[in-house]
């Protein structure tokens, strides 16, 4: 149901599991009981994550620029300044070859306070047509050796000037990019990342002036331990939110180019109820390339323009977020949280969340299904504490909202092992979920969002 099918990643994590045997107003909010008000961020707990990001203008002034500039304002930033020449780029998805002005910015060295064993990076920025950027992460190991400096995305928002794109074959024995996630190949050693730097290439159409804009810039890296279950939580928020309702299964078989709708959508379809909930529109004239006979056309958008063309899937993880920072006033992050707790804290503050799981069709009642891998919003808790979620893997839009019974849905989240259907072990997230967020929260949604490690 999303990119946790394709074997370019999940496959092989989960073979290496088994060898190891490891903006001012909110929207809506309905609140069902006074127990909304007890989520409170000071409670929150140490957890095994480190999320670093770049986002003002001290941190792009701390940088090494080479041909960009930091710019200031309401959203500081990076663009390109006097470009540093031009190099030839050849697509690999359209064995295209252009010539691209750049520009290059490297981030500090940021120790990790939690050594990873997984890093995963985010960007949010703009890029008009005649743009793009590509992200890099150089690391120092455990041990005192470096990484190789590793792809980690090539971006931009549209799809007409190249491909948006993972890298595969990316390893040094050590480690390896499994489409948008750094791996330390055997945890079992010890071997962990110990700091990282990033790198943003930015370029542009030879003798224009055109520039990408980046507003934020950082990584994820955790270390979270094998578990096959985790502590039962308890219930401290009773709230759920108005979030839009959309189905992933309404759009089986459009798109192919673009995963064939369905259950490849899982992903872009929870993207665009949260950014809807935020507000996000798209006008008539972005729309008009889908074919009006289908239904929830800005599902469709968002299944294009999230696609990555070397996983062939739309489940990129930051490719996800960075869509929802493409549109106005909203920033995207992806990162782990630790608990139900930590998700009370955010829902209390009227902020949703995009979470990543698999399971099987007896583990979670009431789903209908199991699956590899599958995204869903959770939008709230009910008065016994049970998950609110908005689930794509639907028949129809109404039918999105599901409630899941509270201990088995924190299971299939945050653990990360489990058995397949085939009595094979697998893996599981260990808590991944997308964060999506106004670009200038409100004092609340920060004291929230600084509660499970998101600055």
């Amino acid at each position: 149901m999303s990119r946790a099918e394709h074997p370019s990643r999940r496959t092989v994590l989960a073979a290496a599991v088994a060898a190891a045997v490891v903006s001012g107003t909110g929207p809506a909010v309905a609140a069902t009981a006074s127990a909304a008000d007890t989520a409170d961020p000071d409670r929150a707990p140490s957890r095994p994550v480190d999320n670093h990001a770049w986002t003002t203008y001290a941190d792009w002034r701390r940088g090494a620029a080479r041909g960009t500039r930091a710019v200031a304002g309401s959203r500081p930033g990076l663009e390109i300044g006097a470009a540093l020449g031009s190099v030839d780029y050849t697509d690999p998805h359209t064995q295209k070859t252009a010539a691209w002005e750049y520009g290059t910015w490297t981030s500090p060295v940021h120790k990790l306070s939690v050594p990873a064993t997984e890093t995963i990076a985010s960007w949010n920025a703009h890029t008009p047509a005649g743009t793009w950027i590509q992200i890099e992460l150089h690391g120092t190991y455990s041990d005192g050796t470096d990484t190789p400096w590793y792809v980690m995305g090539r971006w931009a928002a549209g799809d007409q000037d190249i491909k948006r794109t993972s890298v595969d074959d990316q390893t040094d024995g050590k480690s390896t990019i499994w489409t948008d996630t750094f791996a330390i190949d055997d945890a079992t050693t010890g071997l962990r990342l110990a700091s990282y730097r990033l790198r943003l290439t930015l370029y542009r159409t030879p003798g224009t002036k055109l520039t990408p804009t980046v507003w934020r810039l950082g990584a994820m890296g955790s270390d979270i331990p094998d578990r096959f279950t985790v502590p039962a939580s308890t219930p401290g928020l009773a709230q759920e939110l108005i979030v839009p309702r959309y189905s992933q299964e309404i759009h089986v078989g459009q798109y192919p180019e673009y995963d064939n709708g369905g259950e490849a959508w899982c992903s872009p379809t929870s993207s665009q109820m949260i950014i809807e909930y935020w507000g996000g529109r798209l006008t008539p004239e972005q729309l008009a390339w889908v074919d009006p006979a289908f239904a929830d056309p800005q599902v469709d958008n968002a299944a294009r323009f999230t696609y990555d063309y070397q996983y062939e899937g739309c489940g990129n993880w930051p490719f996800n977020a960075a869509y929802a920072a493409t549109y106005k006033g909203l920033q995207g992050v992806v990162t782990r949280l630790g608990s139900l707790g930590d998700l009370e804290t955010l829902i209390a503050a009227g902020i949703p969340a995009i979470t990543s799981q698999s399971f099987l069709s007896s583990e979670l009642t009431g789903a209908g299904y199991g699956t590899s891998g599958h995204l869903m919003t959770v939008i709230g808790f009910t008065a016994d504490g049970d998950v609110i979620a908005n689930d794509p893997n639907s028949a129809t839009d109404p039918a999105v909202r599901r409630v899941y019974n509270r201990r088995e849905w924190e299971n299939i989240w945050l653990r990360t092992k489990r058995y397949n259907a085939s009595g094979n072990l697998s893996s599981g997230t260990g808590g991944v979920c997308y964060l999506y967020f106004p670009a200038h929260p409100t004092a609340r949604q920060l004291k929230a969002l600084a509660a499970v490690g998101v600055r």
